[in-house]
């Protein structure tokens, strides 16, 4: 049972990354087809939200859920403010950019999110233990390959396809400002960091996990509302009669939205907030790969060499979370679970709540 507990979050992260990325690339096919960017977020978010309202009611009985408390409730309108903001500057950003920028900036989210998971006791830093050298090197080995990814292109392995190049360049290249668009990418990140952790402290309390996720989900459909209130003038770009339009919005509500927030958040209940973060360069590897198979752009070494260092990172993490997995049963064992609830993160004990 433990080695299927180890390996489902990997093999769900991996997944979410993959809607993650496909996101990003409907939201700038959306965007360059004259959709407002926050439209595209309000649009996206209510889908999310009438999806999971009746699941989360039915997955979790009223029994079974735990009391709603003001502090609860505020934790869910955080959550719903850094998504809202984090998307709205996200998909502004990327309009202004391309996906492969918005995912390349992404690599700041593990280094943002260990720094505030540590802030905030959520994980243990001993300089002398091997678990926290390993997820401390895996992190900044996996920042490093995303960096690698990014920007050493290297020798070409595979030529670019010149139609579909062509016209996939078009559409992701349009009105390009790299320097605004990656400073709003920046801020979606920090909002990223902000929301993992905020969202693992909730999980603590709350672990009614698809009810956190439709919370999330109607309070950002609330504020997106708002923000597109005061900010879209034109009703032009509230339109969905664009095939383009209806089907990136659908995409990313059904797919970026509750399929990658939903599988998120069990991993993060699971696993904790870096855990999850480190997966996050993964996504360039993801968006380069999917510009390769279905807009034939070019493949390049170095899109290679960045994913052998990315992977590389990743194992070192995972090795580090096991051996800290390892030093718990075995302090479980010597002292009995009491001793050992003192010496462990606070996020590896969410398990016992579950239970």
């Amino acid at each position: 049972m433990g080695g299927k507990v180890a390996v489902l979050p990997i093999v769900g992260m991996i997944m979410a990354e993959c809607a993650q990325a496909g996101r990003m690339i409907a939201g700038k096919a959306a965007m360059s087809n004259g959709m407002s960017s926050f439209v595209f977020v309000l649009y996206s978010n209510t889908i999310a939200s009438i999806i999971l309202l009746p699941s989360s009611l039915i997955f979790h009985r009223p029994q079974e859920r735990p009391p709603l408390t003001l502090s609860i409730v505020f934790g869910f309108f955080l959550l719903g403010l850094f998504g809202c903001l984090g998307q709205s500057f996200g998909y502004a950003g990327i309009n202004l950019s391309s996906p492969a920028l918005g995912t390349a900036m992404l690599n700041t989210v593990p280094g943002l999110t260990f720094v505030l998971a540590v802030i905030f006791r959520m994980e243990k830093v001993d300089c002398r233990s091997y678990s926290t050298l390993a997820k401390s090197m895996g992190t900044i080995i996996s920042m490093g390959g995303a960096f690698v990814v990014t920007y050493y292109k290297g020798p070409l392995l595979l030529k670019a396809l010149p139609s579909a190049s062509n016209s996939s360049h078009q559409v992701l290249s349009q009105h390009s400002n790299w320097v605004l668009g990656g400073l709003l990418l920046a801020v979606d990140c920090t909002m990223a960091s902000s929301w993992l952790i905020v969202q693992a402290l909730i999980l603590k309390k709350y672990p009614a996990k698809l009810i956190v996720v439709f919370f999330y989900f109607f309070f950002s459909t609330v504020l997106s509302s708002i923000v597109c209130l005061v900010m879209v003038k034109d009703p032009s770009a509230w339109s969905l009669k664009s095939n383009t339009r209806l089907v990136s919005v659908l995409f990313s509500g059904i797919l970026g939205h509750v399929f990658q927030v939903g599988v998120t958040t069990w991993c993060l209940q699971k696993t904790g907030p870096v855990f999850v973060s480190i997966f996050a360069p993964l996504g360039i590897v993801i968006t380069a790969t999917a510009s390769v198979v279905f807009f034939g752009d070019a493949l390049n070494l170095g899109i290679v060499i960045g994913a052998v260092i990315i992977a590389s990172g990743f194992y070192a993490v995972i090795w580090g979370k096991a051996q800290e997995a390892t030093k718990k049963v075995e302090d479980e064992e010597s002292f009995g679970p009491a001793s050992s609830s003192q010496k462990v993160p606070l996020l590896q004990n969410r398990s016992n709540v579950d239970a």
